[in-house]
């Protein structure tokens, strides 16, 4: 005889116990126009307010920072970007934890970083995050993804396409899903 199996509930789901965003609904419902208008829209190509912007709802943002169009940022108040690093078109930061990008950090075209996921195990499905840091001189290759909980350390490469599930060892490239070392990077 079969034993009946409990199953999702997604009735039950409420996240007000297991998440919390960071910032009020007023802060949050702001953010979320100046992200569609300034961030997310194609139409809007101008790189030098979006600093200035991330700046105005919480983000630490270093000096010669790139903010390509067509890039969605979850929380800015949860973000922290150094010196002169740059994130291409169309990337997806979903911090719902704290996010630290280091020094002359390239996010190429399409990347996601992933910082939230859902108890599976449970039948009202919670939210639950982790923090993600992308440390000085890392490099996430275009459509790569990072998921919660890893840090990418120094100068390391996340190929294009791959899929990084565990902490990157600095000057290392990384390809595959899951990503594993294929040679050392040596920077001239």
């Amino acid at each position: 005889m079969t034993v009946p199996r409990k199953q999702v509930d997604l009735r039950r789901f409420d996240n007000s116990a297991s998440f919390h965003p960071g910032a009020g609904v007023i802060k949050r419902t702001l953010w979320y126009f100046v992200n569609a208008l300034f961030f997310i829209n194609p139409a809007f190509p101008f790189r030098s307010p979006k600093p200035f912007l991330l700046r105005l709802f919480g983000a630490k943002v270093g000096k010669g920072v790139v903010i390509h169009p067509g890039v969605n940022i979850k929380f800015p108040w949860r973000l922290s970007i150094g010196d002169h690093s740059w994130i291409g078109q169309r990337v997806w930061l979903d911090n719902l934890d704290q996010l630290t990008i280091g020094n002359n950090v390239v996010i190429s075209q399409g990347a996601l970083v992933i910082q939230g996921s859902h108890d599976y195990k449970r039948i009202d499905y919670p939210t639950y995050s982790k923090p993600v840091v992308l440390e000085d001189g890392s490099w996430i290759g275009a459509g790569a993804i990072v998921t919660l909980g890893v840090t990418v350390r120094s100068h390391a490469v996340l190929a294009v396409g791959s899929v990084a599930t565990k902490d990157l060892e600095p000057y290392t490239v990384y390809q595959g899903n899951p990503a594993v070392p294929v040679r050392e990077r040596v920077v001239e």
